[in-house]
């Protein structure tokens, strides 16, 4: 099973961004943490991160086929990106959406997510570990499903 991890804007900086906030883990460690669990749970893991939303929109749509699901933290765009979401429903993409802080106890702008309505499952708050946590999650959620293989 293949699993595209996908994030957005300005999480290439993790480690140095708001630590306060995010954390100092950076996105390196992150992904080396998801490798080790990936491949605990046979899966291969397909990484990535966009600081421009058409380039993100492109690498959904060229999941289509190719991966059984994926992760995604999509940053701003969460709170902005009408087009993220179409994407994913275009190519009937399951995911699960991935916050580091809670988003639900910050400000008012971040407590919407336009993603939220398609997603399978939300992790926020519980920092880099959030994105292990949506790993394991969604690897069983498509393993209950015939020929999720991706």
């Amino acid at each position: 099973m293949r699993i595209a991890v996908l994030n957005g804007p300005n999480l290439n900086l993790l480690g140095i961004r708001e630590p306060a906030i995010y954390g100092r883990t950076t996105l390196a460690e992150i992904e080396a943490r998801l490798e080790e669990v990936g491949a605990e749970l046979g899966v291969t893991l397909l990484f990535s991160q966009f600081n421009e939303e058409g380039r993100m929109i492109e690498a959904i749509q060229n999941c289509h086929g190719v991966v059984a699901g994926a992760l995604v933290n999509a940053g701003a765009w969460t709170h902005t990106s009408l087009a993220l979401r179409d994407a994913f429903a275009a190519v009937s993409l399951p995911y699960v959406e991935v916050h580091l802080s809670n988003i639900q106890a910050r400000e008012p702008e971040r407590r919407h997510s336009w993603l939220a309505p398609g997603a399978l499952a939300i992790v926020a708050g519980f920092g880099a570990d959030g994105y292990e946590l949506a790993l394991r999650g969604l690897v069983r959620a498509l393993s209950a499903v015939p020929d999720a293989g991706g």
